[in-house]
């Protein structure tokens, strides 16, 4: 890998992690989802999102070719309408800005198919899709409940798991080989010629989540951790270790799972972040009459970034006044 390659991988993964991460708070404070009508997610929802990213590698590969992206468009026809529900309320929009973009992305996929010169439209269409995907899903779970000690734990476990299918078991790969070249992959990045960087929906969900929560937790303090954790561990030392081992070995790792970085990270960062006191919950960012009920919800004002003891030392100073 030469050096231009690598300063193009750092880039556009770096732009990528944080862009998702950003784009998912940007969410997270102009729009409220709906209650989930289970009640609040926690740790056990946890153990069933693990089970199915166990789970679902192996239903991919185990699908023939020509079915693949079908399964993939539609899996991600109802997370986009589900996510996006809330923000576009007029259904016939949505859905038509939903089948836009799917039909963007398969025609950009058999054209790159056509002409391998044409992959960088369909890497920045299928990006956007995965993208917009990776944030209505961190949102449902962040809105839904899911606290920072939750999603850091989900990390630390996804960290366990890759390491596993990348060292052990090489599925990790297998799945990323399958699915390369198909529309819809569940992966954004880009590839300009013999330059390419590329991160998978499970990564970019995990930075969207973990920085959404973050916020939601412990404000403004717990964003700028997230970010720096995301950048660092999640963007910087993933792509620049294939680059160092190369150096060291004469060896390119095929694969570097992200998360066996960031997973161990995002734990730390939770223990850190938890001494600055109890988490804040979904009424704590935002009145309970901006929650949605009976499916009506109210225009919610911007969140504030504050935390719960500076709000409370503001208050009582114009109390005092």
């Amino acid at each position: 890998m030469t050096v231009a390659q690598s300063a193009f991988f750092v880039f556009v993964t770096l732009a990528v992690a944080l862009g998702v991460s950003l784009a998912s708070v940007a969410y997270f404070r102009r729009v409220t989802l709906p209650r989930p009508a289970v009640g609040v997610f926690n740790g056990n929802d946890i153990v069933i999102m693990m089970g199915f990213v166990v789970v679902l590698p192996f239903l991919y590969l185990s699908l023939p070719g020509w079915l693949l992206p079908p399964v993939l468009g539609l899996t991600l026809a109802g997370g986009l309408a589900v996510g996006y529900g809330p923000a576009i309320r007029r259904g016939p929009v949505r859905w038509s800005l939903i089948a836009g973009l799917l039909v963007a992305d398969w025609l950009a996929a058999r054209s790159a198919e056509d002409d391998p010169t044409h992959a960088t439209p369909y890497w920045l269409v299928n990006s956007l899709v995965i993208m917009l995907m990776a944030v209505g899903a961190a949102n449902l779970n962040a809105q839904g409940g899911l606290k920072l000690r939750h999603v850091s734990r989900f990390a630390l476990a996804l960290a366990v798991y890759d390491l596993f299918f990348a060292t052990v078991v090489p599925l990790t790969q297998k799945l990323f080989d399958a699915v390369q070249g198909y529309a819809f992959a569940p992966s954004a990045g880009l590839r300009i010629g013999e330059f390419g960087a590329v991160v998978g929906m499970g990564d970019l969900l995990v930075y969207a989540l973990f920085t959404t929560v973050a916020y939601k937790a412990y404000g403004r303090a717990g964003l700028t951790w997230a970010l720096g954790l995301v950048a660092v561990f999640g963007a910087l030392v993933p792509t620049l270790t294939p680059v160092t081992v190369e150096a060291l070995t004469g060896h390119l790792p095929q694969i570097v799972p992200a998360q066996i970085f960031f997973g161990p990270a995002a734990f730390c960062g939770y223990l850190v972040l938890r001494r600055r006191g109890p988490e804040r919950r979904m009424a704590d960012v935002r009145p309970p009459a901006q929650i949605v009920t009976d499916g009506q919800q109210e225009p919610a004002a911007p969140a504030t970034a504050d935390e719960p003891w500076e709000r409370s030392a503001r208050e009582h100073s114009q109390v005092g006044s």
